[in-house]
């Protein structure tokens, strides 16, 4: 008997060792392949800066004929802009992984953007039948994500893949919904629930506390999880990564960056409580602005005419910020980068005319400037 119970915990002795080995082995190769992955993307991001120009031309040609043929589907075939946005949401964000992980930018992809772009698509994909799951989606999408367009100054520069994305992401999803509330009636027409009669109206409302339960506290609720989250991750699991490597940006870090740059009203405002509570102001300023703008997703959600005056607004905010990046950030930015390679130069190199290559790049851009 105690022979049989010995050889029993040898055998278990045995599964638990081979189990364990197995965990081993398939956490190795799921680093392998995360490391595999990531020097590919800086591999590929690296091809991509090396061609800069070339890219930024077909960009600019492919930006401005995308731009058309959305506007013509918005009014042939608005119910087939629900699926655009699934399309380009599917393509761009996989590729901005692979440039921002190259620039060190990949935790911007934690962003409250990219957490609510993730329910658009699986509402949209998945539950297209889910009313109360359809006003969340549009308090995300006309609240905190349309006003950024317009807070945070986001520039539609058609010669830009990273602008033109980070527009797309923030304004693509308001105008999704704007055609489902307003001008795709089969789509919520689906949302019916079964057994009862059509109704009247859209949505089905019983009083007012309803819209405000579905509009505001309940995203207020799903905004608190991924702040809880976020800072779970960013500030508590990956803390001393950031610490070791002041390269890898984050948004906190970035706007603290520009904001102190700039002395602003933001910077002044997060220093209230001294400079050691910078993050805990940040992050209550930034919960006082998702309030502020999921609340007024309730007129917007009840008024066709203030809906499509907000879209326009929001459209035009970004094309005036588009033009003030190209006549007055965007020459600045070329001379700083002919200036970087003229200083990369041997003196041989620039004798040999490659200097004065440069100078005209400068003047041009210069010029441009001043038209």
């Amino acid at each position: 008997m105690s022979s049989n119970g010995e050889n029993w915990d040898h055998v278990n002795g045995d599964s638990f060792d081979k189990v364990k080995q197995r965990l081993k082995d398939q956490s190795q190769k799921v680093a392998q392949t995360k490391e595999i992955l990531s020097k590919q993307a800086v591999k590929i991001a690296k091809q991509a800066e090396e061609h800069e120009r070339f890219i930024t031309k077909v960009t600019y040609l492919c930006g401005v004929l995308g731009f058309g043929a959305f506007c013509f589907l918005l009014g042939a075939r608005p119910q087939d802009i629900p699926y655009v946005y699934c399309l380009f949401y599917v393509t761009f964000v996989p590729l901005r992984w692979i440039y921002y992980r190259f620039k060190k930018w990949h935790y911007y992809l934690l962003d409250f953007c990219y957490y609510a772009n993730t329910f658009f698509l699986v509402m949209l994909l998945f539950y297209p039948r889910n009313e109360k799951l359809f006003m969340i989606c549009f308090s995300f999408a006309e609240g905190p994500l349309a006003w950024a367009l317009i807070v945070w100054r986001c520039s539609l520069v058609f010669s830009s893949v990273d602008k033109l994305v980070s527009v797309l992401i923030h304004l693509l999803p308001g105008i999704v919904f704007f055609t489902i509330r307003w001008w795709d009636p089969t789509f919520f027409e689906a949302m019916h629930p079964e057994g009862f009669a059509p109704r009247a109206s859209w949505p089905y409302v019983e009083s007012k506390s309803y819209l405000w339960t579905w509009l505001f506290l309940v995203p207020l609720a799903a905004y608190s999880l991924w702040q809880a989250l976020y800072f779970l991750i960013v500030n508590v699991l990956r803390r001393q990564r950031l610490l070791q490597d002041p390269e890898v940006m984050t948004s906190y870090r970035e706007l603290s960056k520009k904001a102190r740059k700039a002395n602003n009203i933001w910077w002044r405002l997060s220093g209230l409580l001294g400079e050691q509570n910078r993050l805990f102001m940040y992050i209550m300023l930034q919960a006082l602005f998702t309030v502020a703008t999921m609340a007024l997703t309730v007129p917007i959600f009840l008024s066709y005419r203030l809906h499509v005056v907000f879209q326009i607004v929001k459209v035009s905010a970004t094309v005036w910020n588009g033009g003030s990046f190209l006549l007055e950030v965007m020459p600045k930015q070329v001379i700083l980068k002919e200036k970087k390679k003229t200083e990369g130069l041997t003196p041989e190199d620039q004798s040999s005319g490659i200097l004065v290559n440069s100078v005209k790049v400068v003047d041009s851009a210069e010029n441009n400037n001043s038209e």
